[in-house]
């Protein structure tokens, strides 16, 4: 016996613009709150010059220093490391040549101090023309 008379079950159903109004929500606070990054900038021009080629370039010290702290003036080991040494050393290498320069080859890990130590003794030594040699970083 049917006691319930025109009474059919409805089926459930999911209502999809409740959730629709909240995905559009959380996209407007997403778009609002992203920064996009601009890369400014100065765009400029470098000026050109007509300059001849040198005709001989300049001589060059290499000094490298190791992590450990040893110091080696074009590929040769200094004997006892102090600042006398190198300087010894610089003035060796340099040889009569007009005023060489200075390339310092440092080893990441090596101390500051020692760095400033060949710096010093390249001055002592009566060499003003210092650089730094680094390298480009492997991507």
């Amino acid at each position: 016996m049917n006691f319930r008379r025109g009474y059919s079950r409805e089926e459930p159903e999911i209502n999809l613009i409740p959730m629709i109004d909240v995905l559009l929500v959380i996209l407007i606070f997403l778009m609002v709150t992203t920064s996009y990054s601009k890369f400014s900038g100065l765009e400029i021009n470098l000026p050109t010059a007509d300059a001849p080629a040198a005709k001989e370039p300049p001589a060059e010290i290499d000094v490298a220093v190791s992590a450990s702290g040893e110091v080696m003036v074009n590929k040769s080991a200094v004997g006892g490391g102090d600042i006398d040494a190198i300087v010894t050393a610089m003035k060796r290498a340099a040889g009569t040549g007009k005023e060489p320069l200075v390339v310092i080859s440092a080893d990441a890990k090596a101390t500051h101090q020692r760095v400033v130590d060949v710096m010093q003794a390249a001055q002592q030594a009566g060499l003003p023309h210092i650089s730094f040699a680094t390298q480009q970083t492997k991507p």
